[in-house]
């Protein structure tokens, strides 16, 4: 692959572009619907992610967009401190991506537990395919998780008991169908239209044939759908739970992004990502999505490998994209108001599913136990707080989990029962291991001097030297020989 443009790389990049469009179209209008904003906003974001990261360093070959992944957090954002709000989180979202890619925290995301991520990821899909459920019935879906969760039956009961629900939830499960069938076909079919689109446009069409009493997307136009933040939403600043979402936006549409940038890098051999690059071009997209009042956009995954496996080369296709997607919104507005939502809401579902890695557990859970329960909880505690708290919760328990591995300490005692007990430790001496090294201690005679050699230890931490010496000092206090203490420790806190 060349940086530079030659003919035979633009040919590739047009027919890149078209594929991305038409893939991009009902992913940025159904993340928009089931976000809770105009669908119109949806295809604002995709047009910024084209038209301005396009152009932008960083990874040549990713797309950005609305994102699934932030579907959730958006509605919730959207619910609890309304739309107007919405472009000042997303412009402060960006402000700090910008900021840490300039600072060169990009690489430093990849440290990012990848049990998490996965984790988070799978939690949305599973908020994704509850919430979407009641879409594709035509019902509200319940706030909370565990609401959607104990709604399940109701939903159930309603859609057999009403003809127009029972309608909606056929036509987004047709549409789920098209999805799952449509990649079981040939190449030659199923390579030439993105199977978002043909799904949906085969739902639009047996609704308008069938005359189906299905609700379908609102259409306000594009300019009139763009809502610049006012003075006052920027006031909202100061109030903690905002930071707090905000903090929730950059942490998973940065993570998200340089993930994804990860993964394409993987399935092409051209230039590999500069990450901080990056970042800061994620930051100047969302910025320009916040002054729109538009949705945060990430790097998107089902866009960018598409992008690559339609035969991209360089950045011209997914600028072209955003070119394909202004068009769109600008001249044929009108055809976003015939897509029943119940269509839209069975690719979200579709996706949702995608994000939960089913097959990938058991594995995990053979060889990593750990990171799987880190997995679980992060995905769980998701579905049943929120975004940001359920993240917060996967963070925290996968800096227990990694402390916990590495402050093995093992106690090696021998006894000939003739001179000093020896005592050898070596490992990570913390806190976390007292009850396991004052238990081994504790159990010697006290009528015996003791040798305990400490060269072993890579870290004394200060809690651990603590219970040493006062241990130490009631052994002494028995009237046998002082214990007696050997060997430099690498790391000690005293």
């Amino acid at each position: 692959m060349q940086s530079r443009f030659r003919p035979a790389d633009l040919r590739r990049d047009f027919t890149a572009s078209l594929v991305v469009f038409l893939v991009a179209v009902p992913l940025c209008v159904g993340v928009a619907v089931a976000s809770g904003v105009p669908a119109e906003l949806g295809l604002v974001t995709g047009i910024v992610g084209g038209l301005v990261v396009g152009l932008l360093p960083g990874s040549s070959l990713q797309v950005s967009g609305p994102a699934a992944g932030l579907t959730v957090l958006v509605y919730e954002a959207v619910q609890t401190h309304g739309l107007g709000t919405l472009g000042v989180i997303v412009l402060a979202s960006g402000a700090i991506q910008l900021a840490l890619g300039f600072l060169g925290f990009g690489r430093w995301f990849r440290a990012i537990s990848v049990a998490v991520v996965q984790g988070m990821l799978a939690g949305i899909g599973l908020v994704l395919i509850l919430g979407q459920s009641y879409a594709m019935a035509g019902l509200k879906a319940p706030s909370s998780g565990l609401d959607k969760i104990a709604g399940l039956p109701g939903l159930v009961g309603d859609i057999a008991a009403d003809r127009d629900a029972l309608s909606a939830f056929a036509l987004g499960a047709g549409t789920i169908a098209v999805l799952v069938l449509w990649k079981k076909l040939p190449a030659r079919i199923s390579g030439i239209v993105p199977a978002p689109l043909v799904a949906v446009a085969l739902a639009t069409a047996a609704t308008a044939l069938f005359s189906l009493p299905v609700a379908k997307v609102e259409v306000k136009g594009l300019l009139e759908a763009i809502q610049p933040p006012g003075v006052d939403a920027f006031s909202e600043l100061g109030n903690v739970a905002l930071l707090g979402t905000i903090l929730a936006f950059t942490l998973i549409a940065s993570a998200e992004s340089l993930f994804s940038a990860a993964a394409v890098d993987r399935m092409h051999d051209g230039p590999r990502t500069d990450y901080d690059k990056e970042l800061m071009a994620q930051g100047a997209g969302n910025a320009v999505c916040g002054l729109l009042g538009a949705l945060p956009m990430t790097a998107v995954i089902v866009r960018s490998a598409a992008n690559v496996q339609a035969g991209a080369r360089t950045k011209a296709s997914r600028v072209l994209h955003g070119v394909w997607l202004l068009l769109f919104a600008a001249l044929l507005p009108a055809a976003l108001g015939v897509i029943p939502i119940a269509a839209l809401a069975g690719v979200l579902v579709h996706a949702g599913c995608k994000l939960v890695p089913v097959r990938e557990l058991v594995p995990l859970w053979r060889e990593h136990r750990g990171e799987a329960v880190v997995l679980a909880v992060t995905a769980i505690a998701i579905v049943t707080t929120n975004m940001f708290e359920g993240v917060l919760i996967g963070l925290l328990l996968a800096v227990a989990k990694t402390a916990w591995t590495i402050s093995h300490i093992q106690m090696n005692v021998k006894d000939d029962e003739k001179g000093p007990i020896h005592v050898r430790l070596t490992g990570n001496a913390t806190f976390l291991r007292l009850p396991h090294m004052l238990d081994t201690l504790e159990a010697l005679p006290k009528d015996r001097p003791i040798e305990l050699d400490l060269s072993g230890l890579r870290h004394l931490d200060h809690a651990c030297l603590t219970a040493l010496t006062n241990w130490a000092d009631r052994h002494n206090e028995e009237g046998t020989d002082p214990v007696r203490m050997s060997g430099k420790v690498a790391s000690a806190v005293g």
